[in-house]
């Protein structure tokens, strides 16, 4: 019974956070056999200042090292740093299969409308669910906040987070008057790092979730590993602490289940679930189309692809690799195939599907995660970590890299998933793709390219709808609010009417 406590504890604590900070402090013996487990497997080092630790620090030390498999860290590490030597062979590129793929530009509007319906009703039936990857700061963006609470400039000034939350409030409410029902549920799990966590709830809360039933709100923390010293030895940022970073986005799929949040979908009879990252302005979140389309593919993944500007554009591309599904990167493709062009359209290039994550999972997919967790790699990344050396015990601020932190990508899954179990639509990139990357004045992927997307969608909106925008200059766009409108569906109100560029749409009297 106290095991099965034990579990549940650590269930509620990963969702709703821990109840003290101050941990429970070990006995004698919990400790001296964690200890005498990481001296076993080599890594006793990160013990090296106990007994210079305060009982609160010793705690802590204790119950962080307790989160961590050392065996299982170790055969990280040495496939990390040691990596198998294979023979070089050429891959085998070709575009995913004609029966897989589906482009909003080209499809039939027929088939687009279906789509739609569908998937609206799989919203109203409260059978869709959305996960947010928001785990990272917005440091190039001069902030220290999660990057969700940034402001991008916009007269409404709403944050990335409230803009997808009015977008999920807009959705329910359009599957509820399609369908004549009242109750339509978009959960909303928003999977934050250690940094994240508690300025994402603070954010969340002063902000009254943005209009969202608390209950209906989700915010979760994805996973850390250890950093790894060139050696392979566990680094340990002070005497009482080891240095970690995030599990990378493919921790995704394993913090889903620690935290509880897949079991929470399975209450709820979650079929399908929208994950995305909150850096993109523009993104359509649990978007009907995607739905309903992936639904009727019967397709375990489905990724939605914006059309590569160019060949040398620097963006990972979805295709095919040795007859898997598989992204792969810019640096990866050499330029005769950049280049090539679709044999059924020479305006075209053969590869063109550019990645923009932005995917459809099953929830039987979830179900299976245990069956292939453990296949998932982990990809290296070299860097200097500051530490405390473990001999002089003096703080070390490193020029060089001098170790490793362990990351998994959302997409290694790709190439796991039968093909038959895979399946991609390609969406305009000015409706539904504006990253957030760097910082103002940059001219690519920052705020002021955020801001001029989300305003030139909402002109396209407006005169799609008869409305007459008039621009001056460099003053253009309109911002319609998500609460009005979720994809420029009704405007019509603004038939006739004349709007001085930049304005606002926020309720239908503006």
């Amino acid at each position: 019974m106290a095991g099965i406590m034990d579990t549940v504890s650590n269930l509620i604590n990963k969702i709703t956070g821990p109840a003290e900070e101050v941990p429970r402090e070990p006995s004698a013996d919990e400790f001296k056999h964690l200890q005498k487990k990481y001296t076993d497997a080599g890594q006793g080092q990160v013990f090296a200042f106990v007994d210079e630790l305060e009982t609160v620090d010793k705690s802590r030390l204790y119950h962080q090292l307790s989160t961590f498999d050392v065996t299982r860290i170790n055969e990280l590490a040495d496939r990390a740093l040691n990596p198998p030597k294979t023979e070089e062979t050429a891959a085998t590129l070709e575009p995913l299969p004609a029966s897989a793929t589906a482009s909003i530009i080209d499809s039939d509007p027929t088939d687009l409308k279906n789509w739609y319906n569908a998937g609206l009703k799989e919203v109203a039936d409260n059978k869709v669910a959305v996960v947010l990857m928001a785990g990272g700061q917005g440091t190039r963006l001069g902030s220290s906040a999660p990057k969700g609470c940034f402001d991008i400039g916009l007269l409404s000034e709403k944050s990335l987070f409230q803009l997808q939350a009015e977008r999920i409030v807009k959705l329910q409410e359009l599957a509820n008057q399609a369908h004549g029902t009242q109750s339509a549920v978009i959960p909303w799990y928003v999977m934050t790092s250690g940094p994240t966590r508690k300025p994402t709830e603070e954010f969340f809360e002063k902000n009254k979730f943005f209009g969202l039933s608390k209950e209906n709100v989700f915010i979760f923390e994805q996973g850390v590993l250890p950093c790894i010293s060139n050696d392979g030895k566990i680094i340990m940022e002070s005497k009482s602490k080891v240095a970690v970073a995030p599990d990378g986005n493919g921790g995704i799929y394993q913090a889903i289940v620690t935290s509880g949040v897949r079991e929470d979908m399975r209450k709820r009879g979650i079929q399908h679930i929208h994950a995305y990252c909150v850096d993109n302005c523009l993104v359509k979140v649990a978007d009907p189309v995607f739905i309903g389309f992936s639904a009727s593919k019967k397709v375990d993944i489905a990724t939605k692809v914006v059309r590569k500007r160019d060949a040398a554009e620097s963006v990972g591309l979805i295709l095919q690799k040795n007859g898997k599904p598989d992204v792969v990167e810019y640096s990866e493709i050499d330029q005769a195939t950049a280049e090539a062009k679709d044999p059924k359209d020479p305006e075209l290039l053969k590869f063109r599907a550019a990645n923009i994550v932005n995917h459809y999972y099953s929830f039987s997919f979830f179900e299976s995660i245990e069956n292939w967790m453990h296949k998932l790699p982990h990809h290296v990344a070299r860097k200097k970590i500051p530490h405390v050396d473990p001999e002089s015990g003096e703080a070390v601020k490193p020029t060089s890299p001098n170790g490793v932190k362990l990351e998994q990508f959302v997409f290694d899954v790709f190439p796991m998933t039968p093909l038959e179990k895979f399946a991609c639509i390609e969406v305009r990139r000015e409706d539904e793709f504006s990253p957030l990357k760097n910082a103002a004045g940059t001219g690519q992927d920052d705020p002021d390219t955020s801001r001029a997307d989300i305003m030139k969608q909402g002109q396209r909106w407006i005169e799609a709808a008869g409305g007459i925008v008039v621009t001056e200059g460099d003053k253009f766009g309109v911002e319609v609010s998500p609460l009005i409108s979720y994809g420029g569906e009704n405007l019509e109100f603004l038939q006739g009417r004349e709007i001085k560029a930049p304005a606002i749409i926020e309720k239908e009297e503006d």
